[in-house]
């Protein structure tokens, strides 16, 4: 019998055809799984080698060492100090968050509206990342926790760095402060720095300026991480590149004094070099202590800067604007020789009010002043002559001058948020107020009052260039990261030399001539004798009753509606080297002012560097570093015993 039949061969047949087309498709699945395993592995193999490594290996940035900002002998402003601080895991707090808060409480001082802070900070993270619970800790209350430990689950203590200010509120107004990172500065700004948690950035002063110098560039950190993103190990460090130093031109031993003589006044106080610029003090009070807005800032210290009617947030030298007062009667007085209407032989008698449209313009003495030439109105400070040569000048010629005296127009010192005063012109007023130039106004800027207003920086500059004969003009920083900050030579004023000797001349008087208003301030010992002006700016109109009444007396009335006081001075009288400007407001009763920047005056000039070991020869103070000088070092013995 055959092995099998016909009916046998058909199902072979049908079998062995399926089993061709299964091993069809098996084969064709396999070609694609073949191919794409070859695209993986040996074409991309390489892009899919860096894109598992990159999720294996993290890359973390380093905030670098903030450079510091140091005075002109190399005593350091600003630097950076340990922060020792608190962070908090909260995956490792095994009784809970909130709990574990209250145990760090036991040990260092957290307030309710700190811990809630901290709270949604954790929420906004992962569990396994840092979060900081207190910073800036003293070394005794970090030495608490550390011995406290065991019993703080999920707590790790941590020394990092931060921004400290060494001689707090004395140099805020220069130095400004550094604060975290505002998330409107995250969108504007590419640095990857500020996407650090809790990094710093200058808001004010020359941290802000000069930001992008000293912050540096941020270093790396290589670690390890699994799927969740939690660091395994440490596989690299590259540290950051620290920040550049800053050079200042300020002596702070001087900046200190300047400070202690306007105490808790509302007041203002700048000293200029006349020949090239160096600004060697430049104080504001009331000040506060830059510390607080990195430190963190407390609702009652904020409630305490905004409410004081003092301002101290405010840099009153080249923030706050007056009315010069008494002190443009030296620009006025240089216009009028230049122009050739105050010659040798032209004088104003005053008696006591000048009479112009129905208006009486007074003098500050009573009786009047007699008959006075330019150089003794500037002694005197007499308001009838001034007057009277405004009109005969005209506002056009007396804005002229001003500008050429630095007035009217920002300095461009090196700091944010100079303003830039204002010096009336004819087309300024008809702009602003629809209003043609009238000479009454002339006569009101003739002795700085009206519309003029001023800085005391401008005041400064004016000073130092009727001193100097040059266009100088105030800097604040010496050098950057070892590199001098390029300078051009101040050139020669556009003045005559005549209209320069009469004015000096007059401004000695004031100071060194009796009858003059800043005579009995004078300073007595030689060669360091003062050349300047005085000024007194109202801050309104008296009426006549009020002058009936005897309320123009600034002891009579309340301290807000009080003159301003401003004395602008230089020094010596012959072969001048520095300039000084103070201004106390609404502190017009006697003469502090003058008192003040007399003291300073003879301070500075026993600080200059022909009389005292400095850091880098005068000679050379434009072409050297300074080194760098102990704060704690001694001030220099006084020159003369």
């Amino acid at each position: 019998m055959p092995l099998f039949d016909k009916k046998d061969k058909s199902r072979y047949a049908t079998f062995t055809r399926r089993s061709l087309g299964v091993g069809g498709m098996m084969a064709a699945v396999f070609a694609v799984l073949g191919g794409r395993l070859y695209q993986l592995q040996i074409r991309d193999g390489k892009n899919y080698l860096v894109d598992a490594e990159a999720n294996r290996v993290s890359q973390r940035l380093i905030a670098p060492p903030r450079g510091r900002i140091v005075d002109r002998f190399g005593v350091e402003l600003a630097n950076n100090r340990r922060n020792y601080r608190v962070l908090l895991v909260s995956e490792q707090a095994t009784e809970g968050v909130s709990q574990a808060l209250d145990q760090i409480g036991k040990v260092i001082h957290l307030t309710d509206q700190h811990k809630k802070k901290v709270l949604r900070e954790i929420a906004a993270n992962k569990k396994f990342v840092l979060v900081p619970v207190a910073e800036n800790l003293t070394w005794e209350e970090f030495s608490r926790v550390n011995l406290h430990l065991p019993y703080l689950p999920g707590v790790q203590p941590d020394v990092g760095e931060t921004r400290d200010y060494p001689f707090g509120k004395e140099l805020v107004h220069v130095l400004g402060y550094v604060a975290p990172v505002s998330p409107e500065e995250k969108e504007a700004e590419t640095d990857p720095l500020f996407s650090l948690p809790g990094y710093r950035t200058g808001k004010r002063g020359i941290e802000k300026e000069y930001d992008t110098r000293v912050r540096g560039n941020a270093g790396a950190s290589r670690v390890e991480v699994n799927a969740y993103g939690r660091i395994i190990r440490e596989l690299g460090k590259v540290d950051g590149q620290p920040g550049e130093d800053i050079y200042l031109t300020l002596d702070r031993q001087l900046q200190q004094f300047v400070d202690s003589k306007l105490g808790n006044e509302s007041a203002a106080c700048v000293v200029m070099d006349v020949h090239n610029g160096d600004v060697l003090a430049l104080s504001s009070t009331p000040g506060f202590d830059p510390n607080w807005f990195n430190n963190g800032l407390s609702g009652a210290q904020w409630r305490e800067l905004t409410n004081n009617d003092h301002k101290p947030l405010l840099n009153k030298v080249m923030g706050g604007t007056y009315p010069p007062g008494s002190t443009f009667k030296a620009a006025v007085a240089m216009a009028a020789v230049e122009a050739g209407i105050a010659t040798p032989d032209y004088h104003v008698t005053c008696t006591g009010a000048y009479f112009f449209g129905g208006r009486a313009f007074h003098c500050w003495r009573k009786g009047g002043h007699g008959t006075l030439d330019v150089q003794g109105a500037l002694q005197h400070s007499c308001n009838v002559f001034f007057c009277e040569t405004a009109r005969r000048l005209g506002i056009d010629r007396i804005e002229q001058m001003a500008r050429k005296l630095g007035l009217g127009a920002p300095t461009g010192i090196e700091l944010p948020g100079e303003r830039g005063g204002l010096i009336p012109s004819r087309e300024w007023k008809l702009k602003t107020y629809k209003w043609a130039w009238q000479q009454g106004d002339t006569l009101s800027v003739g002795i700085g009052q009206g519309y003029v207003t001023v800085t005391p920086l401008q005041l400064v500059q004016m000073m130092a260039r009727i001193a100097s004969g040059t266009n100088v003009s105030p800097r604040l920083v010496h050098s950057v990261g070892g590199r001098l900050m390029p300078r051009d030579k101040p050139a020669r004023l556009d003045i005559s030399e005549t209209a320069l000797m009469t004015v000096q001349a007059g401004l000695s008087k004031v100071v060194n001539q009796p009858g003059g208003t800043a005579y009995p301030e004078r300073i007595l010992e030689p060669g360091f004798e003062m050349a300047g002006k005085t000024g007194t700016a109202q801050v309104r109109r008296f009426s006549k009753e009020e002058r009936a009444r005897g309320l123009i007396k600034n002891a009579n009335l309340e301290w807000r509606m009080r003159d301003h006081a401003l004395f602008a001075d230089y020094a010596p009288a012959v072969n001048p080297k520095y300039a000084i400007v103070n201004i106390i407001e609404h502190g017009a009763i006697g003469h502090p002012h003058v008192l003040m920047a007399r003291d300073i005056m003879h301070f500075c000039q026993q600080r200059d560097p022909a009389r005292m070991p400095t850091a880098y020869p005068v000679t050379s103070a434009d072409t050297a570093v300074p080194k760098k000088q102990s704060a704690t070092d001694p001030v220099p013995p006084k020159a003369g015993g």
